[in-house]
């Protein structure tokens, strides 16, 4: 009984993970890295760089 008690009490008065606001802001973040990441990777250097790289892979004689 007395661990449920205090098992209770921390609950109440603890932080108990993110609140809507951090998830709003964890996601327009989230979003943001992944739009700044399409960018990276379809922009024309690094395409060609992927494009050459798997050219290269392919290529090669076993």
């Amino acid at each position: 009984m007395r661990c449920l008690k205090k098992l209770l009490r921390r609950c109440r008065t603890g932080e108990q993970g993110m609140t809507t606001a951090e998830y709003a802001v964890g996601t327009l973040a989230a979003c943001g890295f992944a739009a700044v990441l399409y960018k990276v990777v379809t922009s024309g250097v690094v395409s060609s760089a992927l494009s050459g790289l798997i050219k290269r892979a392919l290529d090669v004689a076993f």
